[in-house]
């Protein structure tokens, strides 16, 4: 499911209206409710008791807040009513607290414990471990020509997921930004460079066309128009395809109204025998570690 593991949304905020009626054990802390927009945030832990995919509500049985109220159940309206359909009753949730004039704010969720473990949901992705054999799927790349994964067995390939307009700098924006920092540290090595090859994948290939994709790798490169692409490409599936190499590669994306795509990430080591090496599910990685699995890699000791 899109939530487990501690996946990270980039929109996935859920904007928490509180009801006094649901309370069970207790009132909140003095002071609680006047605290203001980027006060101090609480952890907080709970089961689900009931989830409406018709109004976007879900409730909520919270353990206590240290400093903040005590236990209680309440029902939260979700800023992304589609999840409503991956809470089910039972589901032991932990979120981010950050109270506000306005609302209890949630974020971060993330299902530690499945009160369903049958459950199927309309898409199923793949749960990705070291070993797997990936597909050979193709892309169209900012050359608009058509690349495969297959073309560049014998290499280390290092493979992330964005799209150009995406506005948060700890997701797209981060992703891109470390395998700049990566793709320049592997030119200080030319017997590395020539064994690496980089792939950021578009999910968004409907907006994220051949030429916009070329304008915004060589923006990463630091190249600019003069960018070959020789080392790392800039492509998406086709639209037919999208929805399998999603799956795969167990990223969950939903389309907003204002144009902007509710996300998880997936950055993966594909070893030279075209073999899953390591999977990164989330966006604390950093250049360090990956460029230390493509040294393992290379030097034959992974």
């Amino acid at each position: 499911m899109i939530f487990q593991r501690a996946r990270i949304f980039t929109a996935a905020i859920l904007a928490a209206v509180l009801y006094l009626a649901g309370c069970h054990a207790g009132q909140k802390a003095s002071g609680a409710g006047t605290q203001q927009a980027g006060a101090k945030t609480y952890p907080i832990r709970g089961i689900v008791v009931s989830s409406d995919a018709k109004t976007g509500e879900v409730t909520v049985d919270t353990e206590a807040i240290p400093g903040y109220m005590e236990a209680m159940t309440m029902p939260y309206t979700l800023k992304q009513p589609n999840i409503a359909t991956e809470l089910h009753p039972g589901d032991t949730i932990t979120a981010v607290l950050t109270p506000t004039d306005n609302a209890d704010l949630l974020d971060q969720i993330d299902i530690v414990d499945e009160a369903k473990p049958n459950y199927k949901p309309a898409v199923t992705y793949n749960d990705l471990e070291p070993g797997e054999t990936i597909p050979d799927f193709h892309f169209l790349n900012q050359s608009d020509r058509t690349i495969s994964l297959k073309q560049f067995q014998g290499k280390v390939v290092l493979l992330t997921f964005i799209y150009t307009r995406c506005p948060l700098p700890n997701f797209c924006v981060r992703m891109s930004r470390n395998f700049a920092e990566i793709d320049k540290s592997l030119q200080k090595s030319p017997a590395l460079y020539a064994k690496t090859h980089l792939l950021s994948v578009s999910f968004d290939p409907k907006y994220d066309t051949p030429n916009v994709l070329r304008s915004y790798g060589g923006a990463y490169t630091g190249n600019y128009t003069k960018e070959t692409f020789t080392h790392w490409d800039f492509a998406a599936p086709p639209e037919k395809e999208l929805p399998k190499v999603l799956q795969f590669f167990d990223v969950g994306v939903t389309p907003e109204p204002d144009h902007t795509i509710t996300h998880s990430l997936s950055t993966v080591v594909i070893a030279p025998d075209g073999k899953l090496y390591k999977w990164y599910p989330g966006n604390d990685w950093n250049p360090q570690q990956v460029l230390a699995d493509v040294e393992k890699l290379a030097a034959g000791k992974a």
